[in-house]
């Protein structure tokens, strides 16, 4: 029978490997049939409340007890929305702001007065009381009769260029296609061993959380502050026998340009998997040289396709100055290249349009955006079929791999992370004494430029910039300006801008 729900991962592999441990973190590890009673015993909970079809906010900082929770949150019917202390207040604000939800689940009572001062007008239960209550496997079968694949199960919020950060809900469905096809390239199995880089309120954690699930794998919750010492973080891996990492290119290139390889390498890592950013050939070359018997994958995919959709295994040598190809796509999964509504032709580059099931359901609460970027796939006047147009421009090269190009406007990719510059920009006008502001990037050397005209010094506008965005958003240089440049129909002059960053002088702040 085909599968249809996420959970079925759980509940196959708790009867094989009940005591093996799935999550483990500083603090504590939980094994499956922990992850499996308390999950059960939170979603009954819920669906007590009668929140089925509901959003649940998991305000809890990255632990194995919130994934747990996110796990029990399915159980429940419900969908998850993870957020956490790190990101800015205002940031969390806005979300619930857009989700109106009437649930939040929390770690601790500090964190519960912290939610009631975000104006969280719901319940706020702790995770250790909802854990205590009583499983209900009446109430929990039914809600799993009325389950269906397309149902979603977490909303996860990416950076929009309104302000107002984008909530991409996804569904089973979507995600079980994503993780069958990505274990089935990566080659996942029972004695994976990861450890998990990413925080968990964004979906690139995906790629660890439901393969340790489905094959009874075993992540590690790597502590953040170890990616600031590659020397620490290197023998963390090796401790703990890491053999998998799916991580983004910035956390690999700050352990090899560091000369890290020098004093110790990642000596049990035999798939390294990496995205969101290119990956510089010379810090590449260093990582292959340090490991010759792993395999090496890029991959590529927005969020709005629920994760990654093209892979490519580098299993050749690249050319001098080559960018590593994204390759092809998952199964099941097709790529258009358009431009307008037509195919693009040989050699020529096109915008990376996406079709088949790892397509997400789309912006929660925003149909007019939704509506945007899933459209009609123009090739189809037969019936009604939805693509996603990812913003990313792409080639194919003589060897029939995709290549990306750039960014189709002006979203980038930034320390991992996609972002669109306007979104700083909305953050920085809602500052007072500032009356306009303009961010382009240095793609070259990854740098957020931010311009500005206003009252403020530099350094006063970026420390008011730290509570409202998060630490990937903030600019690299801010330059304060007498008058913003223009163009004729009055609309911000960016390639005037880009002329001036280029051509300037003297100190930056």
């Amino acid at each position: 029978m085909q599968q249809t729900n996420v959970l079925e991962y759980l509940e196959q592999t708790v009867t094989r490997l009940p005591d093996k441990d799935a999550f483990v973190g500083e603090d504590m590890a939980m094994t499956f049939s922990q992850v499996y009673r308390d999950s059960r015993a939170i979603g009954s909970a819920l669906a007590r409340r009668g929140l089925e079809h509901e959003p649940v906010v998991v305000f809890m900082p990255k632990h194995p007890r919130t994934i747990t929770a996110f796990f029990g949150c399915v159980y429940g019917g419900c969908h998850y929305v993870p957020i956490d202390e790190e990101m800015p207040r205002f940031r969390i604000e806005l979300i619930l702001q857009t989700l109106g939800g009437r649930m939040m689940v929390c770690a601790d009572e500090s964190a519960r007065a912290k939610a009631r001062e975000f104006g969280f007008g719901g319940e706020i239960a702790l995770y250790e009381e909802l854990a205590a209550e009583p499983i209900d496997d009446g109430l929990l079968a039914g809600i799993r009769d009325r389950q269906l694949d397309t149902d979603p199960i977490y909303v996860v919020f990416t950076s929009g260029s309104t302000g107002v950060p984008k909530g991409v809900a996804a569904c089973h469905r979507s995600v079980i296609d994503y993780i069958e096809n990505l274990s089935q390239v990566l080659g996942f199995d029972e004695d994976t061993r990861f450890a998990s880089q990413t925080p968990l309120y964004f979906d690139a954690c995906l790629k660890e959380l439901y393969p340790t699930l489905k094959f009874g794998a075993t992540t590690y919750l790597v502590p953040k502050q170890l990616f600031m010492f590659p020397i620490q973080l290197v023998e963390y891996l090796n401790e703990h026998k890491i053999n998998t990492v799916c991580w983004v290119v910035s956390a690999l290139t700050m352990i090899s340009a560091l000369r890290t390889f020098e004093k110790v390498t990642p000596r049990y890592l035999r798939t390294v998997a990496f995205g969101s950013e290119v990956f510089p050939p010379r810090q590449f070359a260093l990582w292959r040289e340090a490991l010759p018997q792993a395999r090496f994958i890029n991959l590529y995919g927005p969020t709005e396709a629920t994760g990654m959709c093209c892979y490519f295994v580098v299993d050749r040598e690249l050319e001098p100055g080559e960018a590593i190809p994204i390759g092809r796509p998952f199964h099941n999964t097709e790529i258009l290249l358009l431009n307008g509504s037509e195919l693009a032709g040989p050699g020529e580059s096109g915008e990376i349009c996406v079709r088949g099931t790892s397509l997400t359901l789309g912006y929660y609460r925003d149909f007019e955006r939704t509506n945007a970027v899933f459209v009609q796939n123009p090739l189809n006047d037969r019936y009604p079929e939805l693509i996603y147009r990812t913003g990313d421009i792409a080639r194919y090269n003589e060897r029939g791999e995709l290549v990306f190009v750039s960014r189709k406007d002006h979203q980038i990719k930034h320390m991992g992370h996609r972002i669109e510059l306007g979104e700083i920009e909305v953050n920085v006008n809602m500052l007072e004494g500032v009356r306009a502001a303009c961010c382009i990037y240095d793609k070259e050397k990854g740098r957020i430029i931010l311009y500005y005209v206003g009252d403020m010094t530099a350094a006063e506008l970026v420390a008011a910039l730290k509570s409202r965005l998060p630490r990937y958003m903030l600019p690299n240089l801010v330059q304060s300006l007498e008058r913003m440049p223009l163009t004729a129909n009055g609309k911000l002059d960016r390639t005037a801008l880009q002329r001036q960053y280029e051509g300037r002088k003297g100190p930056e702040t």
